[in-house]
């Protein structure tokens, strides 16, 4: 396994202390979204870290939104491209820079084994067809290099996104009430731009998958003794949150 780097020059642990750190800052994801997602992808730049080597790696970030993560990869030494589909987006730090693509995560407008790293953070559930777009990466990724996909699990407590615990009674219903308590439609419109993805889903697509060899499989955001919980039906659904399927292609 290529040797681990990370962006803060200092190892990168799924402790408890973590995760803790984590959570205080998502809780200001709505109110101050540049501190939730600055801290989530200098973390993330130093997790991938753990499994490839980032230094000069070509890295693709499949829904890479503003420019956070593009901050973090850079940083660590890789070289940075980014798709979306959502100009708005991508241009909400501002000018949409070089390096950056349109396109939809269901079809790569890229080459096979076109790059060392493919990475997507929170963006499975926000596709008709995740598992397609998994395979799409799996697909762009070079031989010997990772995929590293995470996705916001739907029964966890997040799942249902800014309508939230309310997706626990249904989607439908929960978006439905959000639009009536706030007279707007959510962000994240269950059944357009929201959908249901599940631990078991993850787990299956990451076993029957045949390009890749699995890596990891980790709850994103909980500390690694906890990992264990993942694979127990229907406690996984609530406490994993985040899944994350870290492969390596063949």
């Amino acid at each position: 396994m290529p040797r681990p780097t990370s962006p803060a020059s200092r190892p990168w642990r799924a402790s408890l202390r973590r995760s803790v750190r984590l959570f205080r800052d998502f809780r200001h994801e709505q109110d101050d979204p540049a501190r939730f997602y600055t801290a989530l992808a200098t973390d993330s730049a130093a997790h991938v870290g753990q499994y490839a080597d980032l230094a000069d790696a070509t890295l693709l970030d499949v829904g890479g939104g503003p420019g956070y993560f593009r901050d973090a990869f850079t940083e660590a030494g890789a070289k940075y491209f980014s798709l979306d589909a959502d100009v708005g987006e991508l241009s909400g730090l501002g000018e949409i820079v070089p390096g950056t693509v349109i396109g939809s995560g269901l079809a790569l407008p890229f080459r096979d084994n076109a790059v060392d790293v493919c990475y997507s953070s929170n963006v499975l559930e926000h596709v008709p067809d995740p598992w397609l777009m998994a395979d799409e990466m799996v697909r762009v990724t070079r031989p010997g290099g990772v995929t590293f996909i995470s996705y916001t699990v739907w029964f966890g407590p997040w799942g249902g996104h800014e309508t939230a615990p309310w997706h626990y009674l249904g989607g439908a219903r929960a978006r439905r009430r959000y639009a009536h308590v706030h007279g707007k439609e959510p962000k994240n419109k269950y059944g357009e731009s929201l959908f249901p993805v599940t631990v078991a889903a993850g787990l299956a697509w990451a076993d029957r998958q045949q390009g890749a060899e699995v890596v990891d499989l980790a709850p994103r955001y909980n500390p690694r003794w906890s990992r264990f919980l993942m694979f127990v039906p229907v406690v996984r659904e609530v406490v994993t949150w985040n899944l994350v399927i870290v492969l390596r292609k063949r």
